[in-house]
């Protein structure tokens, strides 16, 4: 008898690729994605915030790293050249870069092999600019649902996000088995934000991954619906990690 299929999914708020030397590295992040090898990734603050709101991995790089590939949402943040006519011929002609990797910094990445079935980004009610994208993917015939999100710093607006995406999922999507992951700014253990989530998911036992340089904190989580099965979890904490943000990855390895 075979066993079952796992696969391993990570999420890492890579804090726009400035590491804790205040070096912008996106190469950088990306040799960290390749130690842990994950799956599919979910990335936190994948766009730089300010300017033109380009990816702050480059494209290019990605793919000539190999390993990943972007899962699409088809849209994009306006920008500064758009508040004039003929923004786009201005960003041309100045050769600004524009593409954006995610929605509001969050970003899906998945092994060249899986086949994305269907995506959306999510808009979720805050203060301020906030998202999460969600991705429908097919793993050598398994399906699975994973939701990236970087929840808010208000604890209040974080279970009304939560909330929304749960009845987003409720009314709009079939069921599936479903993961969700991000950095939930949720510094409790247990309750806060996390108990909106109810008996229908599980968390994964990662350990604390903030501040990278002395972790004491488990504010990036991985989220598993209660149908799949954990079989390890953790945090990467390798000395390029440490280096490539603020924030150390964080992995789960599940049984479909």
């Amino acid at each position: 008898m075979s066993a079952a299929p796992t696969i391993t999914v990570a999420s890492y708020n890579m804090r726009k690729a400035i590491g804790t030397d205040r070096r912008r590295d996106p190469d950088r992040v990306l040799h960290v994605l390749q130690q842990i090898d994950a799956d599919i990734v979910a990335l936190q603050e994948a766009d730089k915030r300010f300017g033109t709101r380009a990816s702050a991995v480059p494209h290019g790089l990605i793919d000539s790293h190999g390993l990943y590939k972007p899962v699409e949402f088809g849209v994009s943040h306006s920008r500064l050249a758009h508040a004039f006519p003929f923004g786009e011929r201005i960003e041309n002609r100045l050769g600004l870069v524009t593409r954006n990797l995610g929605w509001h910094g969050n970003a899906l990445l998945v092994k060249r092999e899986i086949e994305v079935i269907d995506v959306e980004a999510l808009h979720l009610p805050t203060l301020e600019p906030r998202g999460a994208v969600m991705a429908e993917l097919d793993i050598r015939g398994a399906h699975l649902r994973v939701i990236g999100m970087h929840l808010d710093l208000s604890g209040l607006w974080r279970r009304r996000q939560i909330r929304a995406i749960l009845a987003h999922l409720a009314k709009r999507h079939r069921p599936m088995p479903t993961v969700m992951m991000g950095d939930t700014n949720e510094w409790r253990a247990a309750g806060g934000c996390l108990g909106e989530f109810g008996a229908a998911y599980k968390v994964a036992p990662t350990g604390p991954s903030f501040h990278s340089r002395r972790p004491i904190a488990a504010l990036d989580r991985i989220l598993v619906d209660c149908a799949l099965r954990i079989d390890a979890a953790g945090v990467h904490a390798s000395a390029e990690a440490r280096k490539a943000s603020d924030h150390l990855p964080v992995w789960a390895r599940l049984g479909l």
